[in-house]
């Protein structure tokens, strides 16, 4: 009982000398005991913690300390055999302050005002203090400061800044004002340590090193700034691809329900069509079998006739009249032959596939040019490089045409040159993204393209394939896919005009016939790892027969 009053009563002198509002003290909000020192019965005020595990206002405990021939624990009792360093415990001031902020919001700039480091010497109403003496370990206001800047022995003294925590500057072992730091042991010492544990040590001024430290943190601090801004230009960066992808997204999906609309009124009109044909052959169907019930009906009845003149002929007396009759009565009757004829009775499954196979060929064509219009999208302007063109191939001025002519020209036979393959490269280069573009093939009879790495051998014989960085397709007596091993392709019609997609990070290359819309091949799951250039190849001349040229054409988008 006597310990918890004296702690009591230290609590509250602590309370009165530090000026705590004592609201605080008394609160009992969430966590005010976890929070609370054992002390001053308040809200930890630069909360420390000891080896044993309890935690006190830092004023609270060097001033239990100071007022004791032992360093022991106010809680548990436990002596410590030295006075403990005492460290501010950073997790739980926080929380303190987190606390305090949550529950007393209108009393956080009161509390740090009346939290200022006071004079030490006033007695009755305590003045802020001036300065701090570490000599002395004192703080001292205007008035009481006066003595350290007239009196010559004090004059020697080192002022400072007030600060609450005179001890965390003053060496513990020797109780000297800390004015030195060891750079080998990266400390604050005292000059009795520069003589002793740190002799032939590198020490300097505190002063001089703190600006050695200002200077490295001024460094640090521009790094710091630079990475600022590097996170936000990040930010501004990911919020404008956000909104790209936003807007791209919400065309995707204007597009989609476009497209999904007309599927499904493809559906529906091949539905109705269905239909219409179904009911058409039923009325034909009950048509045929009116003609044919009315057929056998007409029959019996000359059928019955025939029975009751035989019937008749059977029983006459006269022999001459049987005679006569005879043959005309029992000759047979030309007569269609019934157990040939039989009705349907389901729906023909013929016309059930062809119209699905109608259906599905509609369906195809409309994805196959949702899927054209999407790549068009991202249709580039495509230039023929004339420092890679065969010597045989001539180019058009604005670099769109390229045809293959009968005789060599003399040219540099610089290293981008292809010298036996009759080929060319576009100007452009692609090494992320995606882009397409258009080559109209209309007249010829030999002609191959796509795209190539830009670090493609030219020189000597070239085997186009993607292993040697060639994604191409081409006409060469038959529709070929370049692939390993090249695939033969069946087109329904022949393109007249071929557009070239790329998709560098899909590692897709796809090749579409623009005027029908559809799909001839694509070469998928490729990996590139170099820059791609659009590839063109007008196939030899062939006495005139292929003499048309590859024509770089601008994109018109389908609709």
């Amino acid at each position: 009982m006597a310990e918890s009053a004296s702690i009591s009563s230290q609590g509250r002198e602590t309370r009165r000398r530090i000026n705590l509002p004592p609201d605080l003290s008394s609160s009992s909000g969430p966590l005010t005991e976890e929070l609370q020192c054992s002390i001053c019965l308040d809200v930890f005020n630069d909360p420390v913690s000891t080896s044993c595990g309890h935690n006190f206002c830092k004023t609270c405990l060097n001033k239990c300390w100071d007022n004791s021939q032992t360093c022991s624990c106010p809680c548990c009792k436990e002596t410590f055999k030295h006075r403990p360093d005492l460290k501010t415990n950073t997790t739980l001031r926080e929380l303190v302050d987190h606390y305090k902020k949550s529950c007393f919001p209108e009393k956080t700039t009161e509390v740090r005002k009346e939290t200022d480091v006071l004079c030490d010497i006033c007695e009755e109403r305590k003045q802020k203090a001036l300065k701090s003496c570490l000599v002395c370990q004192s703080s001292y206001c205007e008035t009481h400061l006066e003595r350290h800047l007239r009196v010559a022995g004090l004059k020697k003294h080192k002022l400072i800044n007030p600060v609450s925590n005179l001890e965390e500057y003053i060496c513990p072992k020797h109780e000297r004002p800390l004015e030195l730091f060891c750079r080998d042991d990266q400390t604050c010492v005292c000059p009795m340590c520069d003589v002793t544990d740190h002799k032939n040590h590198n020490t300097v001024s505190i002063e001089e090193e703190s600006e050695e430290k200002k200077s490295q943190l001024m460094k640090t601090q521009k790094g710091v700034q630079q990475i600022i801004q590097d996170r936000i230009m990040k930010i501004q960066d990911i919020k404008h691809s956000s909104e790209v992808r936003k807007r791209n997204t919400e065309k995707q999906k204007a597009a989609r329900v476009e497209l999904f609309t007309d599927l499904i009124r493809s559906i529906e009109r091949c539905q109705t069509e269905l239909l219409e044909m179904m009911e058409e052959q039923q009325k034909a169907a009950e048509k045929q079998e009116e003609e044919l019930i009315e057929e056998l009906e007409q029959e019996i009845t000359e059928l019955k006739m025939r029975n009751t003149e035989l019937e008749e002929l059977s029983h006459t007396e006269d022999h001459l009249h049987l005679l006569q009759t005879y043959s005309s009565l029992c000759s047979p009757r030309n007569t269609r032959n019934w157990s040939e004829i039989s009705m349907k009775t389901d729906e023909s499954l013929e016309t059930l596939r062809k119209a699905l196979t109608q259906l599905q060929d509609t369906l195809q064509e409309k994805l196959t040019l949702t899927e054209l219009k999407r790549m068009q999208q991202y249709a580039v302007d495509v230039t023929l490089d004339p420092d890679t063109a065969h010597p045989k191939l001539i180019l058009s001025d604005d670099g769109k045409q390229v045809r293959c002519g009968d005789i060599k020209q003399k040219l540099p036979d610089n290293p981008e040159r292809f010298d036996q393959c009759i080929c060319v490269l576009g100007k452009e280069r692609f090494s992320s993204g995606r882009f397409y573009f258009e080559v109209q093939v209309k007249e010829k009879t030999d002609w191959d393209l796509g795209v190539a790495r830009e670090s493609i051998i030219r020189k000597g014989t070239i085997t186009p394939t993607p292993s040697n960085g060639y994604w191409i397709v081409g006409l060469w007596n038959e529709y070929i896919a370049f692939a390993d091993p090249p695939v033969s392709l069946s087109l329904s019609v022949k393109p007249q005009r071929v557009g070239v997609f790329v998709d560098y990070e899909e590692g897709l290359v796809s090749f579409y016939d623009v005027e029908s819309s559809s799909h001839i091949y694509s070469f998928t799951g490729q990996s590139f790892n170099d820059k791609l250039c659009p590839y063109f190849c007008p196939g030899p001349n062939n006495g005139g027969k292929n003499s048309t040229p590859l024509i770089i054409t601008p994109v018109s988008y389908n609709k």
